[in-house]
């Protein structure tokens, strides 16, 4: 019993640093930067003035996004894979909540992006910070 209980700080431990890892992100030649593939969304006007997961009120002609795990104030390089236009904005909400989804941004970097028709496009991100 005592060498089951002895080895129940290690495995806390363990499940800890496991707890730590986040997905997207890798180290080597680009220094440990994020980049990841997937599919971006927009909010706009229904959101607009209200409250973001930052505490800051959510306004739809900046630059920002809503993205799960990056920080807030990241700033983040988003490529729209179909016409390869770019645009950085600033994590400031968490989301998206509609799965599948990799990040929610704001009409003006969708409207930069040339995705509002759409709504949706497949993108690329990059950490800038």
């Amino acid at each position: 019993m005592w060498r089951s209980l002895s080895s129940l700080p290690l495995l806390a431990g363990l499940a800890l640093l496991a707890g730590c890892s986040t997905p997207g992100f890798f180290s080597g030649e680009t220094g440990g930067t994020y980049r990841e593939d997937g599919e971006a969304s927009y909010y706009g006007a229904r959101h607009h003035g209200k409250r973001t997961a930052s505490g800051e009120r959510f306004d739809q002609n900046a630059l920002t996004a809503a993205h799960r795990t990056l920080p807030f104030g990241t700033r983040v390089k988003v490529t729209n894979l179909n016409n390869d236009r770019s645009v950085v904005v600033r994590i400031n909400d968490r989301g998206p909540h509609t799965r599948g989804r990799l990040i929610d941004l704001s009409r003006r970097a969708a409207e930069a992006l040339d995705m509002l028709r759409s709504g949706v496009a497949p993108v690329r991100l990059e950490s800038l910070d």
